[in-house]
């Protein structure tokens, strides 16, 4: 049966003797004399030597010179004559012919070989590369992936035409695999979900932002395109790759089909024994299948979530509250919400973070209670972890659990109530104070914000702290400036995140006399003595040093300011926004934060007295946890109206 053949994948195709038709000039089967030494002896060939030479005229000898000599010396000449036309003839023969040295080793045996295990290689490696940086060891690459044995098969029986392109869509769909897997490991590293194919697509515009903000536009744009090329080489490498095979196993079809059910035996025999290389792992592998059968079912879900939640915004129990049935036991108080970067329980649990963190919350205890302040603090579950702050500020302000980005494009893009909507509508004066943002925050209508301050308008003198734009110190000294020490002001309701434990924790300010902040300038010194990412980012142990201090210099900085700027309507609400990343973490970490109330007036707290919190910054460790989007509506009712009836 004939069969088809890539031309690519096989070596030079032997010479057949019969392949072209004999010359009609040959006599004889004798080996053929070396093309030199016959194109030598044709001018002597060409004469019959059982005749004589015509008779010729006479020439005269030179002087000096044997007459003799001289039929010698022009039957010599004739003879160089065509020596030199046949070594002519025989040098560009091989220049013609004879390939390069780089075309002779992509052209030999050696090279066929090496491209064709390099193939299987890749697919091999392709088909069992985990999607989790932990898993990726040489002990999960000692597995049976059971799609190569189907991959086979299928090559196997599909004609030439189908089988390009059904190898060419398996090869794709391996590389964009490859490229969704390597996401899901900076997710789970960062995030600790997988990377959702249908809804986190708008996360790149951030990350492009965050690294232009850390390291420049240079350094953006370089890693933007580096990552485009990157996932364009790997599709075309592994299309590459299984069309390599897809040709090399139709020119071996029955060797194939023996490594097929060789492949398949001994995968259904490790599947029925339980083997087991390496703990959890099991030999018998089907990580490519399995795992794009589960992106498939996460995007179906992800897209009938969506769905979902456009009627889940309509349902709010406080849509239609009159204003003078909001938070009237908060009346005449400014409430500050503020967002603690990457302040989650890890910072208060954890044994390498904990004794550093609790020494600055068992101080501030002593320092806001001779203040006269008391203070109530809970958990919360954050609905992002390592990143996306503003879905954490999103999810705690509009009672909605918002967890990816297209939940937040929604929810935006609504009317829901807000609890600064909600205090805009019953006539606090409604400020953002977001020392993060360096461009325009359209967000803000949604939210209800009559202002919005940011690193544009604080008029900060000093340099950045990598990714954080100014200091927390400089801008709580601010935030007086602007808006709280404001004279004839009402009363205020603020949100205000604090961003210098945002990552990469290095450099990180120092906290100094509040009358030394000035204009920032002061901190261009420490800024240039800090530690620098550089300098911590090489071991996780550094990381987490450099987190630890973070925490404690932003919890030190409310504290003290709160102690000494805080005046008697002064009402705090603090929190973590999500857990810092795994490499503070470590795998599988909790999405909890600290939540802390802090008040003078006694009357405020006595509102939460059912919450059962902790009456101490450092919630305990068996306070009660709430998902963060039951905060909105708990708060709405402990404030409200009848709150003292629950």
């Amino acid at each position: 049966m004939s069969h088809d053949v890539q031309p690519t994948d096989l070596a030079d195709p032997p010479q057949n003797a019969d392949s072209e038709k004999p010359s009609e000039k040959t006599v004889d089967t004798a080996p053929a004399a070396d093309p030199a030494e016959g194109l030598a002896e044709t001018p002597i060939e060409a004469e019959d030597a059982s005749e004589p030479a015509a008779p010729s005229a006479p020439v005269s000898a030179p002087t000096g010179v044997d007459a003799s000599s001289n039929s010698d010396i022009s039957e010599k000449s004739a003879e160089e004559k065509a020596d030199d036309e046949v070594a002519e003839a025989v040098a560009a023969e091989p220049a013609e012919k004879t390939p390069g040295r780089v075309r002779r080793i992509l052209r030999s045996r050696a090279m066929f070989h090496g491209l064709n295990i390099l193939a299987g290689a890749l697919v091999f490696a392709a088909l069992l590369y985990p999607n989790v940086l932990r898993r990726l060891t040489l002990g999960n690459f000692a597995r049976i992936p059971i799609e190569a044995a189907f991959g086979i098969l299928l090559m196997i029986v599909l004609p030439r035409r189908p089988r390009l392109v059904v190898g060419s869509v398996l090869g794709a769909g391996l590389g964009w695999l490859l490229i969704q897997k390597s996401l899901d490991m900076g997710w789970f590293n960062t995030l600790a979900r997988p990377f959702d194919v249908i809804l986190d697509w708008e996360l790149f515009d951030d990350t492009f932002n965050f690294i232009r903000d850390s390291y420049g536009a240079a350094g953006a744009w370089g890693a933007a395109l580096g990552a485009i090329t990157l996932g364009a080489a790997v599709i075309a490498l592994m299309i590459w790759a299984v069309l390599r095979l897809a040709a090399l196993i139709t020119e071996h079809r029955r060797r194939s089909a023996l490594t097929a059910a060789g492949i398949a035996s001994a995968w259904m025999l490790s599947l029925a024994l339980g083997l087991q290389l390496i703990p959890a792992v099991p030999v018998a592998a089907r990580t490519s299948v399995t795992y794009a059968w589960d992106r498939a079912w996460q995007a179906k879900e992800g897209i009938a979530n969506e769905a979902a939640f456009a009627d889940e915004i309509k349902v709010d129990p406080y849509k239609n509250v009159p204003a003078d049935q909001i938070l009237t036991a908060l009346r005449g108080k400014d409430v500050m919400f503020t967002f603690v970067e990457s302040y989650g329980r890890n910072a208060v649990e954890s044994p390498s973070l904990a004794a550093g963190t609790t020494a600055v919350l068992e101080d501030g205890d002593a320092q806001l209670k001779a203040a006269g302040f008391a203070y109530r603090s809970g958990w919360l579950t954050s609905a992002t972890y390592g990143g996306n702050s503003w879905l954490a500020h999103s999810t705690l302000l509009s009672g909605l659990w918002i967890n990816n980005q297209s939940r937040y494009r929604n929810l935006t893009a609504s009317d829901r109530l807000t609890i600064p909507s909600a205090m805009q509508k019953a006539g606090w004066d409604t400020v953002s104070v977001m020392p993060g943002a360096t461009r325009a925050f359209p967000e803000g209508d949604f939210y209800g914000y009559n202002r919005i301050w940011d690193s544009r308008n604080l008029s900060y003198q000093g340099p950045r702290f990598s990714w954080s734009q100014m200091p927390d110190q400089y801008t709580l000294k601010q935030f007086n400036e602007v808006e709280y020490n404001r004279p004839g002001r009402k009363p205020l309701m603020v949100e205000m995140p604090l961003i210098s434990s945002h990552t990469p924790w290095a450099p990180i300010p120092t906290f100094m006399d509040w009358d030394e902040v000035g204009d920032g300038s002061v901190y261009n010194a420490i800024a240039a003595d800090g530690a620098q990412k550089a300098d911590i980012w090489t071991s996780a142990a550094k990381v987490r040093r450099e987190y630890g201090r973070s925490i404690r210099y932003t919890l030190t900085t409310l504290i003290s300011w709160v102690e000494k700027y805080g005046n008697d309507n002064l009402v705090l609400v603090f929190l973590g926004d999500h857990q810092p990343s795994s490499v503070v973490t470590g795998d599988n970490a909790s999405h909890d934060v600290p939540i802390t109330i802090v008040a003078k007036d006694p009357a405020v707290l006595d509102r939460i007295a059912s919450w059962n919190w902790t009456p101490s910054l450092k919630p305990a460790a068996d306070a009660p946890v709430w998902p963060m989007n039951a905060f909105r509506d708990r708060f709405f009712t402990a404030f409200g109206p009848s709150g003292g009836n629950h």
